[in-house]
């Protein structure tokens, strides 16, 4: 579930996230298992501000086990 959340947040443009970045949310939502979830996805610079920007998501259930949730990570690279 965090690879297929990880594929839709970075198709976000990195033109558009740039004036956002450090940006983030938590949404709640249901696993492919049936089970209520917290998804957060996170837009980090990668290195240095205006840079690539690191996408993060983490998929968790609850925040008692986040620490053993699913990541998956991208860089959205800075067009140059």
């Amino acid at each position: 579930m965090a690879r297929d959340e990880l594929s839709r947040a970075v198709t976000l443009r990195w033109q558009d996230l740039k004036a956002v970045v450090p940006w983030g949310d938590t949404f709640e939502g249901i696993s492919p298992a049936g089970r209520y979830v917290e998804v957060e996805r996170s837009y980090i610079w990668a290195s240095e501000a205006g840079g690539d920007i690191l996408c993060e998501v983490t998929v968790y259930g609850g925040p008692s086990r986040y620490d053993s949730g699913a990541r998956a990570s991208k860089l959205i690279s800075r067009p140059y």
